[in-house]
């Protein structure tokens, strides 16, 4: 989810991008993919992510709020439900007051914990007032708690293309947790609209959202 760091652990698979670009030609893509992938996705990233950031405070804080409006349409009644979230990093839409309302409305939120590098992630249930600590890249989590099921998970996404592949930062958090889950729950992305892209040349272990939300 907040993963921050280039995962280079998956073995590079044969090359598909001809098929995924129509822009795609020899010279632009060298012989091992994978390497190429990781260098756009890299480049894309950086770039993306400087652009939400140099969005006012106020203008985020707008376009959080519309995100937060069809999150509401998506999900529909939530009460009795686990839904994943997530604290805002680097610029992320800010769902914490929407977050407060799903509680209000009978819903249960879980944050997510990175318990080991190369793991799945951990979900906690949290509630206001419950204790935070400090965990990876300096992110708030729940400081205990027995790990949770959720039936929903909302991730924060740096880009995405029609296909509704996630870029995400580059740890891999995410699509592991997903493939590790018993039971697959409804995924919703959500980011900011200028983070289309034709596509993020998805690999073997890219896991699709079922929704993506922008404002």
């Amino acid at each position: 989810m907040q993963d921050e760091r280039e995962d280079v652990g998956y073995a590079s698979p044969p090359c598909f991008m001809h098929e995924l670009s129509p822009d795609y030609s020899i010279e632009t893509v060298r012989q091992d993919c994978w390497t190429d992938v990781l260098r756009w996705r890299k480049a894309e990233r950086k770039r993306l992510i400087a652009e939400r950031l140099a969005l006012s405070a106020d203008e985020r804080e707008a376009r959080s709020n519309r995100i937060a409006v069809m999150l509401d349409r998506a999900l529909g009644n939530v009460s009795g439900r686990i839904v994943g979230a997530y604290w805002p990093f680097r610029g992320e839409p800010d769902l914490r007051n929407w977050s407060i309302r799903l509680l209000e409305r009978g819903g249960r939120i879980a944050l997510p914990v990175v318990v080991q590098k190369g793991w799945p992630l951990e979900y906690r249930i949290w509630s206001p007032g419950d204790p935070l600590e400090r965990g990876v890249w300096n992110i708030l989590v729940p400081s205990r708690g027995p790990a949770v099921q959720p039936s929903a998970v909302i991730a924060p996404l740096v880009g995405f293309d029609q296909e509704h592949y996630r870029l995400g930062y580059g740890g891999g958090f995410f699509d592991r947790t997903l493939a590790a889950m018993a039971k697959k729950p409804l995924t919703i992305g959500v980011g900011y609209a200028h983070g289309r892209l034709p596509t993020i040349y998805p690999q073997p272990h890219d896991i699709p959202m079922d929704i993506v939300i922008t404002e």
